[in-house]
């Protein structure tokens, strides 16, 4: 009965003072006390900080409870001890406490002396036990022995103790945690269910430029600065809203003092329960990284914005295009406004100068960008215009040294051209503040002037940006330099061309004649393209065009040869297959060595008016066009070229100096007005398009009525795109008319043996045809002409020798034909030759004389004028 009501008056005594223990002694602990509000340190809402609990510390660590007498029997054994020990209550209470500590000597020892010296002292006793479990086993604990009185003044052993495991681990957690926080180089920092601050430690105050006080029991947005606590506020409620943490964002400094970057990451904290207790931060400064990786992304750029520059004028050879790429391309990029002015000979193609430059030298600005074009932009930097400056002006030292230079104020900009230049105070309204100003070089001589400037708060230039502009401007002078260059050969080029082609175009009779050459853009270079129109014998007319292979000096070159072969060719009038086949043999003759073949394309027509006959041959060139008037109407009225277009499909020939296809004649008889069109392909093929739509787009263009023949040709140059950098395109326009042949009064015709008597009897025939018709003053001559070519077909020819003699209104033709092809060649014969004078004296006595294929063979003739005819005087070569 009294151990009962011992237990019910049972209370705690105060320790009276440290002592010692014998296993160990529990050495005392000191901790700052964690400044938790009450929701954060109690882990619930203010309504339930009472009633059943789950998901405590207590849970990790079971505490069991015992209660001793003074003879170290149980008195009381708590269900924590029954869970640690195994051993039920009723077992125990009674018993002593050896029952627990088995046969170990040592550890009976141990907790007689604690429990000697607690009842002693009246100090409590902690340290490591090992007590016996039920099943045999030893459990190690951590046991503290408290002295409890009653209010008989009764003593009493309060035993408490734990698993000492379990134990160990929470402390070293706590340790941990401690040194986390306190040891961390990142800056922690621990929020209630409200986001303010619990804990923080040092270095994230440091990093915050605010002591640890100021942040505890507050909001970000209350302690931080607004501009960064805006932020930090909106992650950190989306992360308590969704439960998704957010990890590694860049914001910026929250210190004024202290300008650079933060990566934060926050996520949701919980306790064992799944309950939401607030938010872990961690804050890292990166502000070395942020500005690294920015320095590399600022390298990337730039390489990339170099790349591009080289791209787009890197293929330009206009010195005009190139300023205008090299300006877009550094607007906004680099500068708010860029100007490039150049000399005017990088534009011209000239010379460049050969003295110093100064204030005289001719500065054109080539182009100009702005982020925002507006008058103000356009009066600092006109397109167009001559820029006028100083010797001692910040342009007239840069072009003067060629070393770039930099404005680093506004204050500065009246050095730019000198004082009172309406361009400054442009400048000044527009808030340029930094300006840079580069030369444009190549190979040591200043070619123009890059001029970059910075507005508003954009940071100035610095030297990093003037080595990159440097680098730039001197890429781009070696692209102006090149177009100069170009301009300069092209010109040389183009002039050599224009001096090849023909000066003047004759206008046969019964045909009307249009063309047009158009070189191809500055972006490619002259070509080989030509055209002629030959006047042959008997009113007839040769119309030519082709294209030689290749482009500059060379192919212009090449071209005049081949010209010149093909007129030269055509005065033997031969027919065009023929023709073109003699050009082909004279491919190699024609190269412009051993090691570069000639390959050229050409189509060549012989147009008859008197028999509105076509012959037409080509070799690998575009096709022809035919536009055959179609009847008369409202919308093509009678006389207008227009009419309905057929593409005419010859037989296509290999291009000259190929070989491997015989060319071939085409005949046609074009009614009355029709239109034939040759080009070369530059006016119907494209990068972008096939030949077909070119061609399909040039007879629409044909097909519809013009005026003349010279609208047309306009016409047709109009649907050139001129974006496309097309390549050379002649053009040769020919409306084919009739008209009457010479009348013809007389005529007779002969077949002579290829006998030696043959030119004797040609002699005793035209004697007596002449007299019969009264040309007795053209006898001798006529006779001797006769003789000398009848006298060469039998030298020469085996077969039947044809003669004819025509007698018109003006003049006498005269006509010998044989069956060999080779036309008759001149030749200067010397005092001694016996022979070669018959072709001599056939130029020199008759008005007229040439040849011309006729079947197999050819036939070679001469016209004598008439005596009452109002003919020339001397004689003249009719091919």
């Amino acid at each position: 009965m009294r151990r009962a009501d011992a237990r019910a008056r049972l209370r705690r005594r105060p320790a009276a003072g440290g002592a010692g223990g014998i296993v160990r002694r529990a050495a005392s602990r000191t901790a700052t006390p964690a400044r938790f509000p009450d929701a954060l340190a109690v882990g619930a809402e203010p309504e339930e900080t009472v009633g059943r609990r789950s998901g405590s510390l207590l849970d990790l660590v079971r505490v069991a409870i015992a209660l001793l007498d003074e003879q170290g029997r149980v008195m009381l054994w708590s269900q924590a001890a029954e869970s640690l020990l195994g051993f039920p209550s009723d077992t125990l209470v009674g018993r002593e406490l050896d029952v627990l500590l088995g046969d170990d000597t040592e550890m009976i020892k141990v907790v007689r002396e604690a429990i000697a010296g607690v009842l002693r002292d009246g100090d409590s006793w902690s340290g490591i036990v090992r007590l016996r479990h039920r099943d045999g086993e030893d459990v190690r604990l951590e046991a503290r022995l408290s002295l409890l009185e009653n209010g008989d003044g009764v003593p009493f052993l309060l035993c408490r103790f734990a698993d000492a495991a379990a134990l160990l681990g929470l402390e070293q957690g706590l340790a941990v945690q401690e040194a986390l926080f306190e040891q961390s180089p990142l800056g922690l920092a621990i929020f209630d269910r409200e986001l303010r601050y619990v804990r923080i430690n040092e270095t994230l105050a440091r990093m915050n430029g605010l002591p640890v006080e100021a942040h505890l029991g507050r909001t970000a947005g209350e302690a931080l600065p607004q501009l960064a606590a805006d932020e930090v506020m909106a992650v950190q409620r989306q992360v308590l809203a969704t439960g998704e943490p957010v990890i590694d964002v860049t914001v910026n400094s929250a210190d004024p003092s202290d300008p650079g970057y933060r990566s934060i990451s926050y996520s949701r904290l919980h306790d064992r329960s799944g309950r939401v207790l607030g938010l872990t931060g961690m804050i890292m400064d990166v502000t070395d990284r942020y500005r690294a990786v920015a320095k590399v992304e600022r390298a990337r750029q730039r390489l990339a914005l170099l790349n591009e520059v080289g791209s787009r004028i890197g293929d330009l050879l206009d010195g005009g295009l190139i300023a205008q790429e090299l300006a877009d391309a550094l607007v906004p990029r680099l500068a708010d406004h860029s100007g490039v002015a150049v000399l005017e000979a990088v534009l011209d193609g000239a010379e460049l100068p050969r003295h110093t430059h100064s204030r005289l030298t001719p500065l054109v600005m080539a182009a100009t960008a702005a982020v925002v074009p507006g008058p103000d932009a356009e009066a600092m930097q006109t397109p167009g215009a001559r820029i006028s400056m100083t010797d001692d002006s910040l342009f007239g030292r840069v072009l003067r040294t060629g070393m770039a230079e930099t404005l680093d104020a506004a204050t500065q900009l009246e050095d730019v051209s000198g004082q009172g230049d309406p361009r400054v105070r442009a400048a000044y309204r527009l808030g340029v503040h930094s300006l840079l100003v580069v030369p444009l070089r190549a190979r040591g001589i200043v070619l123009g002037l890059l001029i970059l400037d910075r507005a508003g708060r954009r940071e100035g230039f610095d030297h990093d940006d003037l080595v990159f502009a440097t680098e730039l401007a001197d890429r781009a002078g070696a692209s102006f330099d090149n177009a100069r260059l170009y301009a300069r050969e092209r010109a040389a080029a183009l002039m050599l061309q224009r001096s090849l082609l023909p000066q003047t175009v004759v206008q046969p009779p019964g045909l009307e004649v249009g063309y047009r050459y158009v070189p191809g853009s500055s972006g490619a270079e002259v070509g080989g393209d030509w055209f002629d129109v030959i006047p042959l014998p008997r009113g007839r007319t040769a119309l030519v065009v082709g294209d030689v292979m290749g482009h500059g000096l060379r192919a212009a070159a090449t071209m005049g040869r081949l010209r010149t072969a093909v007129r030269t060719l055509a005065g033997l009038d031969l027919p065009p297959h023929r023709l073109l086949q003699k050009v082909h043999d004279l491919a190699d003759d024609l190269a412009q060595g051993p090691e570069e073949a000639l390959i050229a394309t050409c189509v060549y027509a012989v147009y008859d008016p008197a028999t509105r006959k076509l012959l037409l041959s080509k070799a690998g060139h575009t096709e022809p066009l035919l536009i055959t008037p179609g009847p008369s109407d409202a919308h093509n009225p009678q006389g207008l070229v227009g009419g309905s277009a057929n593409l005419l499909t010859l037989p296509s020939g290999a291009p000259l100096g190929v070989g491997g296809v015989p060319f071939e004649v085409t005949e046609l008889t074009v009614p009355e007005g029709s239109l034939l069109a040759l080009y070369t392909d530059g006016l119907v093929e494209s990068r972008t398009e096939d030949i077909d739509v070119g061609t399909r787009r040039l007879s629409a263009v044909l097909e519809l009525p013009h005026a003349s023949v010279e609208e047309a040709c306009e016409a047709v140059v109009r649907t050139l795109d001129q974006g496309q950098e097309p390549d050379d395109v002649a053009l040769l326009l020919a409306r084919l008319g009739g008209v009457p042949g010479p009348a013809t009064l007389r005529e007779e015709r002969w077949t002579l043996s290829a006998e030696p008597s043959a030119p004797a009897q040609a002699r005793r025939l035209v004697r007596r045809m002449l007299s019969d018709w009264d040309l007795d003053d053209l006898l001798d001559t006529t006779e001797l002409l006769v003789s000398e070519l009848v006298t060469n077909a039998v030298r020469y020819a085996s077969a039947p020798i044809g003669l004819r003699l025509a007698l018109g209104e003006e003049t006498l033709l005269v006509e010998v034909a044989d069956p060999l092809p080779d036309p008759p060649r001149e030749r200067e014969a010397a005092g001694t030759d016996e022979g070669g004078r018959g072709l001599q004296l056939v130029h020199r006595l008759a008005h007229r004389w040439g040849t011309r294929a006729e079947g197999a063979g050819k036939v070679v003739w001469f016209e004598q004028t008439l005596p009452d005819a109002p003919g020339q005087s001397g004689a003249s070569h009719g091919s």
